[in-house]
């Protein structure tokens, strides 16, 4: 009997949750984003480098192009998502081209993310030093859970001038039809995501990337107000999170979010709603709908909690927010991979970087009112509303949280 029950308990919302990824698909096929406002590219100096913002794929996939093009020692590349299309085989020239005038190029991408690409565009030439991230890493130690995260990162980092980190995959569509956010990085800043690329390369190679690990020099300088948090399944790191909750605590004035998938735990809606609760304008920007229909019924279980606490939820229109993004009180922000939910927290290899600056937030700020003009605010009454099938939907895909 209880194995039937436990059966049933997690049976039937895995059930509902293929049947309404199919029905999603379906219902997606042949229908095209609306477009959506977005700021060019801004700079902002801190210390020895400088940080420039991208909120519109094509002009950051301009920028990393040209840092390719322009390489004359190293390169290294990591996206979690590389798409075989127009985008990605620019990106698969622009890698190979620098290979070929001298300059040494190494690549990660994710196994599982890529399962639907073509095995022809995964073939590079011997010049190229590529991991596959693979679809199965346990081995034989198939109970370990360390082993099982995915690498949700997206980084480049070239010779030692330049690093770009944030949201964005490779791909056409990403190029015009996401909004999502990523930054470029100049100054002692780059030394610590050359550092992050390294370590996992080195964790994770096998005999056929080589025999020595990738040792990289690096700066011994470093920017305080620009710290790099890496979350490292493999040792059972997950700074990020705790990153997140110290930012929320320290609060005084006001929290701006922006995350594509929004599926918290416990403690986390616990920092927000005591944020509002003591005053705090905390505002929560998340897709209207997203390319993930399971998540954004998931995450609605939540809206009931938030919204009772004084919590702001506004939901983007047309598109989706691909964004993972926070900015606080005016003086700090984060930009990077990570979603606020339990793979991203707890599960993946993820990367985010930390800035206590003012200019910086000043613009996360502008980034954030931009992205309000295309969004609509949920009403507390109209949550408290809705249909009876929308609550019984939401109970039954609840214990569904804990895994995703």
């Amino acid at each position: 009997m209880a194995r039937r029950a436990l059966g049933v308990f997690f049976g039937v919302p895995m059930l509902v949750a293929v049947v309404m990824t199919a029905v999603d698909s379906y219902r997606r096929r042949g229908k095209k984003p609306k477009p959506f406002p977005s700021d060019p590219p801004g700079d902002v100096t801190i210390g020895d480098g400088a940080v420039r913002t991208y909120t519109y794929g094509q002009d950051l996939y301009d920028d990393m192009l040209a840092a390719i093009e322009d390489a004359e020692q190293q390169i290294l590349f990591e996206s979690y998502i590389w798409k075989g299309d127009e985008v990605g085989e620019q990106f698969k020239r622009a890698l190979t081209d620098a290979a070929a005038r001298g300059v040494e190029v190494y690549a990660i991408y994710d196994g599982f993310a890529n399962l639907v690409v073509s095995p022809l565009f995964k073939r590079f030439g011997p010049r190229l030093r590529v991991m596959e991230y693979p679809v199965y890493n346990a081995g034989w130690r198939f109970f370990d859970l360390r082993r099982y995260g995915r690498d949700h990162r997206k980084i480049l980092v070239v010779d030692d001038k330049v690093g770009f980190v944030g949201g964005y995959n490779v791909g056409t569509a990403y190029a015009t039809e996401w909004r999502d956010t990523h930054v470029r990085i100049t100054g002692p800043g780059v030394a610590d995501l050359k550092r992050a690329f390294a370590d996992f390369w080195n964790l994770h190679r096998r005999a056929e990337h080589g025999r020595r690990p990738l040792l990289l020099e690096t700066a011994s300088d470093w920017e305080p107000r620009i710290r790099v948090h890496r979350n490292v399944p493999r040792l059972w790191m997950f700074p990020i999170r705790a990153m997140y909750l110290e930012a929320i605590a320290r609060a005084y004035s006001h929290i701006y979010m922006t995350h594509a998938y929004f599926i918290p735990d416990s403690d986390f809606v616990e920092a927000l709603t005591s944020a509002a609760r003591r005053g705090v304008d905390v505002r929560l920007l998340v897709p209207a709908t997203s390319n993930h229909v399971v998540a954004d019924w998931l995450s609605r279980g939540y809206y009931g909690q938030l919204l009772s606490s004084g919590v702001r939820i506004f939901l983007y229109q047309g598109a989706m927010v691909h964004a993972k993004t926070s900015t606080i009180d005016g003086r700090w922000s984060t930009i990077g991979t990570a979603n606020i939910d339990r793979l991203s927290m707890t599960g993946n290899y993820e990367i985010n970087v930390e800035f206590i600056d003012r200019e910086l937030a000043a613009q996360m700020e502008r980034i954030f009112e931009t992205d309000l003009s295309n969004a609509q605010e949920l009403k507390r009454e109209e949550w408290d509303s809705r249909g009876v099938h929308k609550k019984f939907t939401e109970m039954v895909l609840a214990p569904l949280r804990p895994f995703l």
